[in-house]
């Protein structure tokens, strides 16, 4: 069994600590203990990227082939404000690539089919399309049973994965095509860290899309602030519409 990195080796490598000669500082979500691992010891999954949903069920590990390779190149252009088409598609891949395939966004991004899933039931239910349920279950309707807990959704988190890695060049050229903040961290002693999940969410609105905060490195992240206009679009990888701000962070 392959066991897939959905946080790339690459990116956590740029976290390892100085001090520790190989490896990077780290807390356990799970009782938030403090470990020292490797890159390789960390979100990890076995068969992470296998989906069964797709056609080519390894398909994202060729995307990934563009992404990964390129990521070092692409923080040193990133930091000098000389992007090109390869260092936006590298640094937005990454990003499209953890909101796709890890864990929590499986996660996040099953809620609304489950959602989806009552809504419809309760349609049809309303519908007479459903019929009660048997005596042993009190002859109730499909909208009762949900209510109390007797009948449940549950919805397999690779399905929400195979839509993602099906829309992965759009989540790339939405990113890649909208505008970013360079978040240039100059307190060495107040870094930024990475996690099992590195795009932050920020609302600022409920009515415009979420931005994303991305950290790339303990001195560098970017804010993608994505473009509502880009909804639904053909995809582009030459990231025409590509603009960056330069911000310069305080402690504050």
């Amino acid at each position: 069994m392959a066991l897939d990195h959905y946080v790339s080796q690459v990116h956590l490598k740029n976290f390892y600590s100085p001090a520790l000669d190989g490896l990077m500082y780290a807390i356990r979500k799970s009782d938030l203990k403090r470990f020292t691992p490797k890159s390789q010891d960390v979100c990890r999954i076995e068969e992470g990227s296998t989906n069964a949903y797709l056609t080519e069920d390894r398909a994202v590990e060729e995307f990934l082939k563009d992404v990964e390779p390129r990521y070092n190149a692409s923080l040193a252009k990133l930091r000098e404000r000389k992007m090109d088409q390869e260092a936006i598609a590298s640094l937005a891949g990454f990003c499209a690539y953890v909101v796709t395939c890890s864990p929590t966004a499986m996660r996040l991004h099953s809620g609304p089919l489950k959602a989806t899933l009552e809504s419809t039931a309760a349609v049809l239910d309303k519908q007479g399309m459903i019929p009660k349920a048997p005596e042993a279950l009190g002859e109730k309707s499909i909208t009762e049973l949900l209510a109390d807990g007797t009948v449940k959704f549950t919805v397999d988190p690779k399905f929400p994965q195979a839509v993602g890695i099906s829309n992965i060049l759009h989540h790339t050229s939405v990113f890649g095509n909208s505008p970013w903040e360079i978040l240039h961290n100059g307190e060495i002693n107040n870094p930024f860290f990475t996690s099992d999940y590195p795009v932050a969410m920020e609302i600022f609105n409920i009515n415009t899309p979420i931005n994303r905060i991305v950290p790339l490195a303990p001195d560098l992240a970017i804010r993608i602030i994505p473009d509502i206009r880009l909804s639904g679009t053909k995809p582009d990888l030459t990231f025409a519409k590509f603009r960056a701000t330069p911000r310069q962070l305080k402690r504050a």
